[in-house]
């Protein structure tokens, strides 16, 4: 990747040569943050076989610097480590790991343990499945995951996780199904910094349609008897553009179970309501009064969001003179089409720039594109994917929004970068460095409002 410095004194521009593949200001952890993944499941609990401070790193980037979210029953200083040493690195730390185990099951209480390898167990190639073998022949609820750091990042390390879990935890299933139970698949958690009130409402609303819904991490989540039941349920819904798919085919391939793609995490009324009539559909809930009840549930939660939207509607009448008109969405693949989508139908606001950061693999981007090219029906705008924070900005900066300050949708690391347009911030993703959040959701109807406060507010904070 070539990066351009600013100008030279002379006015023209110059190559920086100490810059060549390098990221500056990374926006995911590597594979071994899919750590996160698992203290994301109730009474579960991570063990990493890695380096000194890989573990650590992982849980102060994407869980504490990140909307300080906290570790959590087993995340943070909970989570066991091997600390890799040299000594690891000539003879190999299967030994070692045998011991770390042994000493995590006498004190730590947990309904699943999940083995992490980090990069240097992955190196010299430490057979981990033969480690943890005769724990599983024990009963001790233990499964591994391949996560070196040259796998990829954590979304790709989730997903070895989720694979993990299904096929050496949950196993074979031969029995039948629960009509009308759904496995969702969608926010990372944890990386996603506001994946647990997130998933709280994507819960909410699809039980509010009558659906048994298997949530499968965070509060709402029972935990490994959810994963247990896995198998169970009717079919499996995938909630964004691309994470989880890979998990759903691997359903459907190991239990017949179909699986719903919805690309686009729904926010407000319009988007929510399309979405939940899409599950209905795909659930084929035929009975007269189940239908009934769901469509009086949309009208009631539709209904309550336009009363609320009323009095909003007085304040942008008002102030529509100083509020902006242009915008950018800097952020996972999930939250920038959700946004962005958001933003330009029911705010009617102007895309700027859309720059997704999450990385996600080859195979999917056609699709992603495609979808921004269907924002409204009059609406179509380019998305641009990259990773490095040098050049996103160099590209922001570049950006004509107009004769009125931009509002960006983006992290931390735009903080700076908005106040030299003479912009707002709204920060949406990881990192998340001036945010406190607990339950908070910007997605479905009640979330949805929450994020309407939080951008007006910013607004009118920053122009005060």
């Amino acid at each position: 990747m070539s990066i351009i410095s600013p100008k030279s004194k002379t006015g023209s521009v110059v190559k920086a040569p100490w810059k060549t593949n390098s990221i500056e200001q990374v926006r995911y952890g590597c594979a071994i943050g899919a750590m996160q993944t698992v203290s994301a499941i109730p009474r579960a609990i991570p063990i990493t076989h890695c380096g000194p401070g890989c573990a650590d790193k992982q849980f102060m980037n994407l869980a504490f610097y990140n909307g300080f979210q906290g570790g959590g029953y087993g995340g943070g200083a909970v989570v066991p480590s091997t600390n890799a040493s040299e000594r690891e690195v000539v003879f190999g730390g299967a030994e070692r790991l045998t011991a770390l185990i042994e000493a995590s099951l006498k004190i730590l209480d947990a309904d699943l343990f999940v083995v992490l390898t980090g990069c240097i167990s992955d190196l010299v190639g430490d057979d981990v499945a033969a480690v943890i073998s005769p724990f599983q022949h024990r009963g001790v609820p233990i499964v591994y995951a391949e996560t070196g750091g040259f796998q990829g990042n954590n979304f790709i390390g989730h997903e070895a996780v989720t694979r993990a879990v299904i096929d050496q935890f949950v196993g074979d299933y031969q029995g039948t199904r629960r009509p009308g139970t759904v496995n969702v698949w969608s926010l990372l958690p944890y990386h996603n910094t506001f994946w647990r009130g997130d998933l709280t409402e994507i819960k909410r609303v699809l039980e509010g349609i009558g659906l048994t819904v298997n949530i499968l991490f965070g509060p709402e989540s029972r935990g490994v008897s959810e994963w247990k039941a896995i198998p169970q349920a009717q079919f499996n819904l995938v909630l964004g553009p691309w994470l989880g798919l890979a998990t759903a085919r691997h359903l459907q391939a190991k239990y017949s179970q179909p699986f719903l793609h919805v690309p686009v995490l729904p926010i407000g009324a319009r988007e929510t309501s399309q979405f939940l009539r899409t599950v209905l559909e795909f659930s084929g809930v035929a009975e007269a009064d189940a239908k009934t009840d769901a469509d009086a549930f949309i009208k009631d939660e539709e209904e309550r969001y336009y009363k609320y939207l009323e009095g909003f509607t007085d304040f942008y009448a008002e102030y529509w003179w100083g509020l902006p008109a242009k915008f950018a969405v800097i952020g996972d693949s999930t939250y920038n089409l959700a946004l962005t989508k958001f933003l330009v139908n029911q705010l009617g606001l102007i895309p700027g720039r859309q720059i997704i950061t999450d990385n996600p693999p080859d195979e999917f981007r056609d699709a992603i594109r495609a979808q921004y090219q269907s924002i409204a029906d009059d609406v179509a705008t380019d998305v641009e994917f990259e990773e490095d924070s040098y050049t996103i900005h160099q590209k922001l900066r570049a950006t004509n929004f107009g004769h009125k300050a931009p509002i960006i949708f983006g992290t931390t690391w735009e903080r700076d970068l908005a106040k030299e347009l003479m912009g707002a911030i709204v920060e949406v993703g990881f990192p998340s460095s001036y945010e406190v959040v607990l339950s908070r959701s910007y997605i479905g109807y009640r979330g949805a409002l929450t994020l309407l406060e939080k951008i007006y507010s910013t607004t009118v904070s920053a122009s005060a």
